[in-house]
């Protein structure tokens, strides 16, 4: 529950005309209103985000003979976690600073079936003229020392408002099924409550980010092999 909850939670178990009841409403108004503007505008981004790929979804699953993505996953940052990591960087929490220094407020996750369709809905995504490219971090390529992989990028999309055009960053995860399992539970496992990760527990975990990364090439060989005996008989019955 972040703080804004809190405030509004308050607010329902307080006496609206007593003194505490008017305090938590001037709390609540002079906190909330610049934020949950902000958070609508984010909530805009993640929307115009999550349309552009369903759309690259249906027209790439003509030249590919298969739906390149299996999930498409959205979440907002918490204010709390916001206030965290403005706190950490020494930052104050007003809107100005959220927008210019935290990337990751707004995210969409998107799961695919094989590590090259990764590679395809990236290049065509980053290829469309109002998306803006801010920061990319290939984890794929040169995964995290757990064993963590994933391609993030951190956009800049439009959103159209009724009197003005404004961009908003939007960080982007592209994962195979593979690599959101183990990411899942690794996070699961690793911040249970009072349980520390042992050092013989980090190896079984990376090693496990290792077979999942090999079934990952693996099936990908299965279809590319697939895909050119089909691409073969096509040819000779033509």
């Amino acid at each position: 529950m972040d703080e804004l909850e809190r405030i509004e939670r308050d607010l329902q178990r307080t006496a609206p005309d007593s003194e505490l009841g008017k305090e938590l409403r001037g709390r609540l108004q002079s906190y909330a209103s610049p934020f949950r503007e902000l958070r609508a505008y984010y909530k805009c981004a993640m929307m115009e985000v999550e349309t552009k790929f369903r759309v690259l979804n249906e027209e790439l699953s003509l030249e590919y003979d298969h739906n390149p993505i299996e999930t498409i996953k959205s979440r907002m940052k918490s204010l709390d976690s916001i206030a965290d990591k403005l706190i950490s960087k020494g930052l104050n929490f007003t809107v100005e600073n959220v927008e210019e220094h935290i990337f990751d407020v707004a995210g969409i996750r998107v799961i695919c079936g094989f590590p090259s369709d990764i590679d395809a809905l990236a290049k065509a995504f980053l290829r469309q003229d109002d998306i803006v490219l801010v920061e990319r971090k290939d984890y794929i390529s040169n995964p995290k020392e757990n064993g963590y992989r994933s391609l993030h990028l951190i956009v800049e999309v439009p959103i159209f408002l009724h009197d003005e055009k404004k961009m908003m960053k939007v960080e982007v995860q592209f994962r195979t099924m593979a690599m959101d399992w183990w990411a899942s539970l690794e996070h699961k496992i690793r911040y249970k409550k009072d349980v520390e990760v042992s050092p013989e527990m980090e190896r079984e975990l990376y090693a496990c980010a290792e077979i999942a990364a090999s079934l990952d090439r693996r099936m990908e060989a299965i279809n590319r092999k697939l895909h050119a005996e089909d691409q073969k008989d096509t040819d000779q019955d033509q």
